[in-house]
């Protein structure tokens, strides 16, 4: 029989309050709030960066493509279930979701701040926002914390207080502030995630290649594909920075990149390896063929992906998440069981269970 579906990848809406109720002082005045503007809505404003957040995309699932837009709505219309814990169980069932893996929206962009000290205490408030969220329930709402990654023994800290908080995972930044995630020293962090049972996940538009605001060769819409390259860059960071090498256990989760590239990128990384392996550093020699770690070590969670499910024979089916990107403007969410109809129709039932549903649980511990 087919398992109750999860969301390996939803997200919330962050409320007005988030950080300006639970902020380090020192930052009060100057926290992530929320604002009007006549023409255009209500406004995340983020002290440091150039450019305020629209609430206009950030709870659009389930408007018709027409009607999208950046600008213009209001707090008070979103999906309430983005706030409101006792709300998002009616759209789960809706969407004929069990459970949801929930991360950040404002927090996903604050990951790209300049200024470390500033995101480390908006990061705080949020884990203590988001545990309480979850905690109405804990069942169907599967929690992650965020960390600044200012230095290895805070990042070790952090990762034992979202722990204590009853979260289930790390969001991590894209850039930590010292040197890249390759350098041996972040080694002790990976064996500390790995020890806690913590995984680490790396959500698009989270490295500072990601910079919102940034200008698309080409048309508009151009931009849309070019967002999974920062993803791209840091899984290959991992893998022939010899990160997995050192470190056997640690498993990361490349979130909302889409999978269906998986298979040419692991090639693609195979014959740089065999025909270029001598550029790489000393000390990032690797045992196997970059191929291998990516299958071995890398989750990726997609939701509107066809691709995903035809390639599942070219990559490890054990390692592929289906999420529903609730609220998101790119959500499946309320159509997610006519999609997956559709895509998975050739799947056995066991392949069914392992992207639907055993995969993300057993990453997470889940009962």
């Amino acid at each position: 029989m087919l398992k109750p579906i999860i969301s390996s990848d939803s997200h919330i809406t962050e409320p007005p309050g988030t950080y300006v109720d639970r902020i380090d002082k020192k930052y009060k005045d100057t926290a992530p709030h929320m604002i009007h503007d006549e023409k255009k809505g209500d406004l995340f404003v983020i002290s440091g960066m150039k450019q305020p957040v629209p609430m206009g995309l950030v709870a659009a699932a389930g408007q018709k493509a027409e009607d999208l837009a950046m600008f213009g709505a209001k707090f008070e219309d979103l999906h309430r279930g983005g706030w409101d814990p006792e709300a998002r169980l009616a759209d789960q069932d809706r969407d004929g979701v069990a459970a949801e893996v929930i991360y950040p929206t404002v927090g996903m962009l604050l990951c790209n701040h300049s200024d470390f000290d500033y995101k480390k205490a908006c990061f705080d408030a949020y884990n203590e926002w988001i545990a309480e969220y979850c905690s109405a329930h804990s069942d169907r709402l599967i929690g992650l914390g965020q960390t600044a990654m200012r230095s290895v023994d805070e990042g070790i800290a952090d990762l034992r207080k979202i722990k204590e908080l009853g979260l289930r995972g790390v969001m991590m930044p894209g850039n930590p502030q010292v040197s890249d995630y390759d350098d041996p020293l972040y080694d002790a962090f990976w064996q500390a995630a790995i020890d806690m049972q913590m995984p680490l996940s790396f959500h698009i538009l989270t490295s500072r290649s990601d910079v919102v605001g940034s200008s698309p060769r080409g048309p508009k819409l151009n931009g849309f594909l070019s967002i999974i390259r920062g993803n791209q860059d840091l899984m290959g960071t991992f893998i022939l920075g010899g990160v997995f090498e050192r470190n056997p256990k640690l498993k990361i989760v490349c979130v909302e990149a889409d999978a269906g590239w998986v298979p040419h990128y692991m090639y693609r990384m195979d014959h740089a390896y065999d025909r270029h392996r001598y550029w790489l550093k000393p000390g990032q020699e690797l045992s196997k063929m970059p191929s291998e770690y990516f299958s071995e070590h890398i989750y990726t969670t997609f939701q509107d992906d066809w691709v995903a499910f035809r390639m599942k024979d070219m990559c490890n089916p054990r390692r592929l998440m289906w999420a529903n990107d609730f609220p998101h403007s790119d959500s499946t969410w309320p159509w997610s069981q006519e999609i997956l109809e559709k895509h998975t129709a050739h799947l056995t039932e066991e392949e069914k269970n392992w992207i639907l549903h055993d995969n993300v649980a057993e990453l997470y511990n889940l009962d």
